[in-house]
């Protein structure tokens, strides 16, 4: 299944996106609403998973809306709304992020070979562990989230993506506006970071 039609959330009778986009750069505030109704959880889920803050992943999510509605009419339809809306929510939450002194900045190196990158390894532990486990079920996945907020914001970025979206390399990439090499160069960065810090997860599944 394609990013566009799993970002797809719209009844047949409903007007699509590009439809909604035309009425919006004609100066249609309620075609934008339609739009931002549309993807409203869609944009809160991913900034979540980035933030771990509710209150913060609403504020960050009305920010990129504003931000989407103000630049609207330099949509130019060369990749799905969704994905040119997806990147104005990412760099968003990556600049808050920074704002805030979000961990991991100074480790920031795309500069990691990808020859040994494999796209298929496990990044974090299954948040359903099995009866033997010591830990529950919530202190594992509060254990995973603390280990991606030390992340830095890009690294952050790239495994909300792949890891939580299920995006593949090259939605992610444009989304990002980098090259696939970049991409799976932080993704190989920050599945090492996460494997080094939830070792001991590892160790007891």
């Amino acid at each position: 299944m394609s990013f566009e039609s799993r970002a797809a959330d719209s009844s047949e009778d409903a007007p699509n996106d590009g439809e909604l986009v035309r009425r919006c750069q004609a100066g249609d505030l309620s075609a934008f609403n339609d739009l931002a109704t549309r993807y409203k959880s869609k944009a809160f889920t991913m900034i979540y998973s980035m933030v771990q803050n509710e209150q913060d992943a609403w504020d960050l999510a009305q920010e990129g809306f504003l931000a989407a509605w103000r630049s609207i009419r330099q949509f130019k339809g060369q990749s799905s709304f969704y994905t040119w809306l997806y990147r104005i929510m990412t760099n968003v939450t990556i600049e808050a992020l920074r704002g805030k002194g979000a961990n991991g900045k100074a480790e920031f190196d795309d500069r990691i070979a990808t020859a040994n990158v494999d796209p298929g390894s496990r990044t974090t532990p299954s948040a359903a562990p099995p009866p033997h486990l010591n830990l529950e079920r919530n202190e594992i996945q509060k254990r995973i989230e603390e280990a991606i907020a030390r992340l830095s914001p890009e690294h952050r970025a790239v495994i909300v993506m792949k890891e939580m979206e299920d995006l593949q390399y090259n939605e992610i990439a444009e989304i990002l506006g980098c090259s696939i090499g970049t991409v799976m160069s932080r993704l190989f960065y920050a599945r090492k970071k996460l494997q080094t810090s939830l070792r001991d997860v590892y160790e007891n599944l």
